[in-house]
């Protein structure tokens, strides 16, 4: 049965050939992936699955389904968001062929097996990250496990990533004449930078997985007039959202404080959706590791802390999850860069997404037919929690 998976992802290598250039040629930035979204909606829909396009009304998301909606249920997530000017950097077209692959790999035994497989098409994870929206709105309830891969300069297990919040503080004050009558106006500029000075301060007395980093986006007009608005925006992370929120209200008294001190008014909003940490489910990531190397790629490095943050972290939170990496380069490829995007129009890239997705496929098989596993990745997933 396995041997069949294999076989027929394999078998459709050119097809994916053609969608990942396809993507690669037509990138498309966050909620603009109109053609991403209809290219693997109708390949999908090629194989058999039922495919609902813009189901959350963000416009280039989707979800596609195939099997018993009571069955267990693997979920496989794309991406295909690509970055401005750079194009696909950051590897999304691969995302999306080795998760479809994957599916459809799957998809020819479960008529057999049972179960069910599910492919989430996830727009905006360089932004927003719908996946954020999805969690939220309930998507992965009933769904056993969510995996994709994602491509890099090596391979490694599935490790972690910082919980973010992304906050911007616009301060308001009264403009005046900077030089003559200067004691009219309130500066809203100073709130600003008094609130840089007093989040430097914190650092001081946080932990070291905690990372402050802002700008000041607004900061006046003209030299020769009081600043009247003043605009900061930051992010804040940590290792755990539990950590994360306590420091990110900390920031924000920062920013409370700078304002009463000067006068200001201020105004707190997050302009852009929170990434949760990432929670790798051991489990399961062992299972797919065993599966990888059972499809040819051997040479797997352990999981790394990342300091960065990912929309994946939040779909961790509501169901056992993994986020691996895939060698698709040279290492020392730096992603999000145009070099890195032209590696994975390569024949090795595509041939280590091609073994990714059969690694993938097989982990959907073992969850869907071995209840012990799923016993296994469930429990440790509760276990988890406390992580959160």
């Amino acid at each position: 049965m396995k041997q069949k998976i294999v076989g027929f992802i394999e078998s459709i290598k050119g097809e994916l050939s053609e969608i990942s250039k396809f993507l690669y040629e037509n990138p498309e930035t966050g909620y603009n992936e109109y053609k991403a979204q209809e290219q693997l909606a109708q390949t999908l829909e090629k194989y058999g699955f039922k495919v609902e396009k813009n189901f959350l009304d963000l416009g280039t998301e989707f979800i596609a389904s195939f099997g018993k909606e009571t069955s267990p249920s693997v979920a496989f997530l794309c991406e295909y968001d690509a970055l401005p000017s750079v194009g696909h950097g950051c590897g999304h077209n691969l995302i999306a062929v080795a998760s479809i692959a994957a599916a459809i790999g799957l998809s020819r035994v479960i008529d057999a097996i049972g179960g069910r497989v599910v492919v989430l098409g996830c727009p905006a994870e360089e932004t927003s990250g719908a996946k954020v929206i999805m969690a939220q709105k309930g998507v992965f309830d009933g769904i056993d496990a969510a995996m994709m891969v994602h491509p890099a300069d090596t391979t490694r297990e599935s490790g972690s990533s910082l919980a973010v919040d992304a906050i911007e503080f616009t301060f308001l004050g009264k403009p005046a004449h900077a030089s003559s009558e200067p004691e009219k106006g309130i500066n809203a500029l100073n709130a600003c930078i008094e609130t840089f000075n007093m989040v430097n301060a914190l650092r001081q007395h946080v932990t070291s997985d905690v990372k402050i980093h802002g700008i000041i986006s607004e900061g006046g007009e003209a030299a020769n007039i009081v600043p009247h608005r003043a605009v900061a925006r930051f992010y804040v992370r940590a290792i755990r959202r539990s950590t994360l929120d306590e420091v990110a209200d900390k920031v924000k008294n920062c920013a409370k404080a700078a304002a009463t001190a000067v006068g200001a008014k201020l105004e707190i909003r997050n302009y852009e959706l929170s990434n949760d940490n990432l929670v790798t489910n051991r489990s399961l990531s062992k299972i797919f590791c065993h599966n990888l190397k059972e499809c040819g790629i051997i040479d797997i490095e352990g999981a790394r802390n990342s300091f960065g943050s990912l929309d994946m972290g939040n779909v961790s939170h509501f169901v056992p999850s993994i986020h691996p990496y895939i060698k698709i380069c040279d290492e020392g490829v730096p992603s999000h860069t145009i070099e890195f995007a032209k590696a994975t129009q390569t024949e090795f890239a595509l041939d280590n997404t091609i073994k990714a997705a059969q690694a993938l496929a097989l982990t959907g098989y073992d969850i869907i037919t071995h209840d012990q596993i799923r016993d296994e990745i469930k429990e440790e997933f509760n276990r988890q929690k406390s992580q959160f």
